[in-house]
């Protein structure tokens, strides 16, 4: 076996879309920072993977009515939290701010135009203000 090479660059994940880094998330990174954007994809695949650990934690309730509650008490605080991030992301992908979170409480109106947004419509084509175009065949 040769040698490692000690001038070899080191080996990372981060790669470039003209002058904007991109590296890919962590699960950390994607559930716990607003930075960046993601695309349609993963914020539809969170949102059904949410459901596991609160049909989980409810299966508590088998257990005992209290401790149903506890248990799905907690997970639904890391649900909202991390529904909050991934929501800030996509309207980071949309190339807005992520005070747009807000517009879901405008009454009936709100809601669909977050789905529609967030939801539906794609990202911005390319870098934007929050980072790489995270639907480049060049980053996955």
């Amino acid at each position: 076996m040769p040698p490692e090479n000690p001038y070899a660059a080191p080996q990372t994940d981060v790669s470039f879309q003209g002058n904007v880094a991109f590296v890919k998330p962590t699960l950390k990174q994607l559930f716990l920072s607003p930075e960046g954007r993601i695309p349609r994809r993963i914020y539809w695949l969170a949102g059904l993977a949410f459901m596991v650990p609160l049909l989980l934690a409810s299966a508590f309730f088998l257990i005992s009515e209290t401790l149903g509650y506890i248990a799905v008490g907690i997970v639904y605080i890391g649900v909202v939290w991390s529904s909050i991030i991934l929501n800030i992301k996509r309207w980071h992908d949309r190339d807005k701010s992520g005070w747009w979170i807000f517009i879901a409480f405008v009454p009936i109106i709100g809601g669909i135009w977050a789905l529609v947004e967030c939801g539906f419509l794609r990202g911005t084509v390319g870098p934007n203000t929050y980072g790489a175009d995270p639907t480049d065949e060049k980053m996955l």
